[in-house]
């Protein structure tokens, strides 16, 4: 995984609420923007800003079905991101600086 990629990622789930909502979506296996709406305290523009952020980072997908749209998250961006996490803690090979 590129340099570019690792900061987006870390940028998206370093805000507490987009943390909120990453973790309200990756506990099923599709969540639609009214019942992250309905979460204290998010308004829909907020969700609407933050599912951009976590969508640009690749964390995750959106698609609409009928009226609504349902985000699910995106396993392998994840697993990428904690390898290349994991490959530089150890000291391992210095991420790409690639945009």
């Amino acid at each position: 995984m590129e340099r570019a990629q690792v900061e987006k990622i870390s940028k998206a789930l370093a805000d507490a609420t987009r943390l909120m909502i990453f973790e309200a979506i990756s506990a099923k296996d599709h969540v639609n923007c009214s019942e992250l709406v309905a979460m204290r305290g998010v308004t829909p523009a907020t969700v609407s800003h933050h599912l951009k952020v976590l969508t640009e980072a690749g964390l995750v997908e959106c698609k609409r079905e009928g009226q609504f749209v349902c985000s699910r998250t995106v396993p392998s961006a994840i697993d990428d991101y904690t390898r290349t996490l994991s490959r530089l803690a150890r000291g391992g090979r210095r991420v790409s600086k690639k945009a």
